[in-house]
């Protein structure tokens, strides 16, 4: 564990935050990777990494349980501990890509589609969120995706589409070829996504989350099928989804080892 401090805090949401400070070893992170970060007194996460520039890490976090809210009340120069960077990463296709984000699986694939920017021939993103206030970095994504390639969708459609992303990727898909595509968010999400590219017969890379104790393959609390998300993930590939494709998005490993039902 390498101890920094806070450099920044930017606002999101109302219950998102992005984080930013240095630490050398996670600057070289790429896109899909995690680290965990400490909270002193409190409690140790995951978070995946948002972006890495000059020495610097950005992660974005909401406002969940009792470590995240802690984390929330901290100011800049605060002291926090890292470790990582930890697991596998989403590897770059050139052709035609599409990135599907839920909530907070937003900020490992903005991290992608800024390394994708200049590489494809073309990017689409996907964004979906309950609530107008909850959509995560507008902006920044009209700019590398071009605003026409990017779709917002909210259930309470208070902005974009007034449906749950998979609405518009269902449509996409049939209309449109891609060469890969992406996805990160809720695992309920995921597993839609997965069943909708394998009618299709496209390529998938997810990023999947899991509870993390020691993100490193000792506890096995992140465990789905024979994988263990932190050393074995957190990307998976379509041939890693169809392995476990009956317990995702179906059941999940608690706090107290019991395997508990994932909610829909």
């Amino acid at each position: 564990m390498r101890i920094t401090q806070i450099v920044n805090i930017r606002s999101n949401s109302p219950t998102v935050k992005t984080y930013t400070f240095i630490d050398k070893l996670c600057s070289t992170a790429r896109p899909g990777q995690f680290l965990m970060l400490w909270i002193p007194g409190i409690d140790e996460i995951p978070l995946s990494i948002m972006n890495t520039f000059n020495g610097l890490v950005a992660v974005s976090v909401k406002a969940v349980g009792d470590a995240t809210r802690h984390l929330h009340n901290l100011e800049a120069g605060a002291t926090i501990g890292i470790r990582g960077p930890y697991g596998n990463s989403f590897t770059e296709n050139q052709g035609k890509v599409l990135l599907i984000s839920g909530g907070t699986g937003t900020a490992p694939l903005l991290f992608l589609a800024k390394q994708l920017e200049t590489k494809t021939k073309q990017l689409t993103f996907i964004q979906g969120a309950k609530t107008k206030e909850e959509l995560l970095f507008i902006n920044e994504l009209n700019t590398v995706c071009q605003e026409k390639n990017h779709i917002t969708t909210t259930e309470d459609g208070t902005a974009g589409l007034q449906c749950l992303v998979t609405q518009p990727l269902s449509n996409l898909l049939n209309t449109e070829q891609f060469d890969m595509i992406y996805t990160c968010g809720p695992e309920i999400m995921v597993k839609k996504i997965f069943e909708l590219t394998e009618q299709h017969k496209l390529p998938l890379e997810a990023s999947l989350e899991r509870l993390m104790r020691c993100g490193i393959g000792l506890c096995g609390s992140c465990m789905i099928g024979k994988y263990r998300v932190c050393r074995d993930g957190p990307v998976f590939t379509t041939t890693q989804l169809r392995e476990i494709k009956d317990e995702l998005g179906i059941s999940k490993i608690g706090f107290d080892g019991s395997r508990i039902p994932i909610h829909r």
